[in-house]
């Protein structure tokens, strides 16, 4: 502000407060006592100050007003699915995500009587045909979520084999000019946000070092990049976890000249939710959506509060979806935009979290690059370290999950309740890679209530 509202204070310096902090804490060490180290190697300080931040804060150049409320579906039959987007809509959803699971399915009938100018549709494709996609009536303005390397990462294994993957895949980016990245599985396996701000960045670099000879550099800047992330409680990490990725990259696109403004859609992680007190869960994914909305997501998937163990129905969904109308509507967040901006705590925070997953990426790309680092099991390694760290804090008691590892309720049952298997599956299948699994913090805890009631 050029207009200075006090002028008849005196300026206090970083050093003044650190001073008078130390006298009220009547020699207690200021370090030990006050300063938090995080899984991603940073210290976070009791207090920020403009004469310690070393960076310039530019604004943002996205709206948080702006999100859209995404409903997901998963297309068992074609008609109801249909059925359920349409009421979905007429309950508040802004755009609809369809998860097709094979080439049955017909996208004509799928999307009858849904306007897909007003309400953006995406279709996540659990197969990889080209000639599918291609079929798809050009009427339909839709976003084709197709992402080989994603596959590979998840299930260790390749549609098919490297060669016909990486064809089907050019063909559908050329037909379609849409590049999917689900960052979503570093987050749910339990990388630390510098892993996955840094494999997320690499995941992208790999596309982009295969489609740069393929793509005309006139085409490059009209290829829109999605990308899915997973977000967790770490309420002002994650606002800028979503920050430094739009920033990294921002940089990385530049250098090969695609579209520097990406896509990111959210969706709350499932490492942290519970199958015991699972109300919680509704607490969890309110705050996670709040972080995704500041942090400037384009679009959001909110999880429902029984995803876990319950079949999809229509009171979770419902009150998954309510919780972003309400946060829309009610709670202002379609007023303000991106009211993160000029916080000394959160730039920093960004602007750390950013030179970290730089300084991984870069190390990534000179050991051989994305591809290269999963088929060695580098990232998996590193991933499982990671995770293993957080879920030793989790078994102390240092990482909290209220109704689990704190003040449980010893009369909440839920061996009758559960349609879904809550808990990591592993299928014993021969794969190229190892995969990155994803688990939950609270399962091994949970399987001992479970076997005790």
């Amino acid at each position: 502000m050029s207009k200075i509202l006090f002028n008849n204070f005196d300026d206090v310096s970083s050093k003044q407060w650190k001073q008078k902090i130390q006298v009220d804490l009547k020699g207690v060490d200021y370090n030990d006592t006050l300063i938090w180290h995080t899984n991603e190697g940073i210290d976070v300080k009791p207090f920020y100050h403009s004469d310690e931040l070393d960076i310039k804060t530019n604004p943002s150049f996205t709206k948080a007003t702006a999100f859209k409320i995404c409903q997901s579906i998963f297309v068992a039959h074609t008609e109801k699915s249909n059925a359920k987007a349409l009421d979905a809509i007429s309950r508040g959803a802004e755009s609809i995500m369809f998860i097709i699971p094979s080439e049955d399915v017909s996208v004509n009938d799928l999307l009858k009587n849904i306007d897909s100018t007003s309400t953006p549709i995406r279709l996540k494709l659990l197969f990889l045909s080209s000639e599918y996609v291609k079929t798809i009536p050009s009427q339909h303005h839709v976003d084709i979520e197709t992402d080989i390397l994603g596959h590979l990462a998840k299930t260790g294994n390749w549609f098919t084999n490297l060669k016909e993957d990486h064809k089907q895949f050019d063909a559908i980016v050329k037909h379609t000019n849409t590049i999917t990245i689900d960052a979503s599985l570093y987050q749910n396996a339990g990388a630390n946000m510098v892993q996955q701000l840094a494999y997320t960045l690499a995941h992208i670099n790999e596309y982009f070092n295969h489609l740069n000879t393929l793509i005309d550099d006139s085409n490059k800047e009209s290829i829109k990049v999605v990308i899915n992330l997973s977000v967790g409680t770490n309420y002002f990490f994650e606002i800028s976890k979503l920050k430094a990725l739009r920033i990294l990259y921002q940089t990385l696109s530049s250098e090969y000249g695609f579209n520097t403004n990406c896509q990111i859609h959210v969706t709350p992680t499932k490492r942290n939710k519970t199958i015991y007190d699972y109300n919680i869960n509704m607490l969890r994914t309110t705050t996670e959506c709040m972080s995704a909305v500041l942090g400037g997501a384009n679009s959001i998937t909110n999880l429902a509060y029984d995803a876990l163990y319950h079949k999809d129905n229509e009171f979770g969904e419902r009150i998954s979806r309510n919780q972003l109308l309400v946060l829309k509507h009610e709670s202002y967040f379609d007023i303000v935009d991106n009211p993160a901006d000029g916080s000394y705590y959160i730039e920093s925070i960004t602007s750390q979290l950013s030179e970290k997953a730089l300084e991984l990426f870069k190390d990534i790309e000179g050991n051989g690059g994305f591809l290269s680092q999963l088929r060695a099991g580098t990232i998996q390694k590193k991933i499982k370290e990671s995770a293993s760290k957080e879920q030793d804090q989790f078994n102390s008691g240092d990482i909290t999950l209220l109704g689990t590892n704190k003040h449980p309720n010893p009369q909440d049952k839920m061996k009758d309740n559960l349609e879904l298997y809550p808990f990591m599956k592993i299928n014993p299948v021969k794969t190229l890679i190892e995969p990155i699994i994803e688990k939950r913090l609270a399962e091994t805890l949970e399987q001992q209530r479970l076997n005790k009631e």
